[in-house]
């Protein structure tokens, strides 16, 4: 009972610390990567669709995404997905080819930004504590029970203590290392 307690919490614990590190991925920072169009969509035959499952994201260089619509039609759609995303992006097309330049970032921009960063920070670690919470009341829950004993019920909470320290300092590693990259020039 008291493993499936902390292989639940853990699993909860690892799905949130994922979901920051997808979040901080769409922050973008001066640099192209493809990643930052994942979340975006086009209108594709009345359907809305992941901008990947109508174009090939690719790089040109250090600051310029390519985007290669697998239908021609499709050219000024994906541009206006891409405008209306509200990334901050001004794409332009090239005859079957959308060029999507990267704007380098201002120091005030960089500033906001980790501001932004620091707040999904605290949301993921305000989630690993909710999920060492709802931990610790089952534990109390089988303790009342007495499904186990109060020593098995300490060593626990303790165990689940350990594991939230563990995941709040990744939490933490993620936030260091985005700072890092957006306040890199």
């Amino acid at each position: 009972m008291i493993a499936d307690v902390r292989k639940t919490a853990e699993q909860k614990m690892t799905k949130s610390l994922e979901s920051l590190k997808s979040d901080l991925g769409k922050v973008r920072t001066g640099r192209a990567h493809p990643g930052i169009l994942d979340h975006v969509m086009v209108e594709y035959y009345g359907n809305p669709a992941a901008i990947n499952q109508v174009a090939n994201v690719t790089l040109m260089d250090a600051r310029t995404i390519a985007v290669q619509p697998f239908e021609a039609k499709m050219v000024g759609a994906v541009e206006k997905a891409i405008r209306d995303a509200d990334l901050g992006l001004n794409p332009s097309s090239q005859g079957s080819m959308i060029r999507v330049p990267m704007p380098a970032l201002t120091e005030e921009r960089r500033r906001d930004l980790i501001k932004v960063v620091k707040t999904e920070g605290e949301n993921a670690k305000v989630a690993v504590r909710n999920v060492r919470r709802d931990a610790n009341e089952q534990l109390k829950r089988l303790l009342k029970d007495k499904a186990i004993s109060e020593d098995d019920e300490r060593r626990a909470q303790e165990d689940i203590q350990k594991l939230t320290d563990k995941f709040i300092a990744e939490v933490d590693k993620a936030l260091v290392a985005k700072e890092a990259d957006l306040m890199a020039v």
